[in-house]
């Protein structure tokens, strides 16, 4: 399942630092998910201090 990340996101930047994929970068208006890079692991998700990545 993809994961996704949403207005809630504070543009902290963490998820992008845990990445093993480096899928995450940062986009216009917070983080986004390159989804062709991504390998669903849930390393965002788990490091995300506002709980902004979820499954899609």
């Amino acid at each position: 399942m993809a994961y996704v990340i949403t207005d809630e996101c504070v543009s902290c930047g963490t998820c992008a630092g845990e990445c093993p994929v480096e899928a995450i970068a940062e986009g216009d208006s917070h983080y986004e998910i390159n989804q062709d890079v991504c390998v669903e692991c849930g390393t965002c998700a788990s490091v995300c201090p506002t709980e902004a990545i979820t499954e899609e």
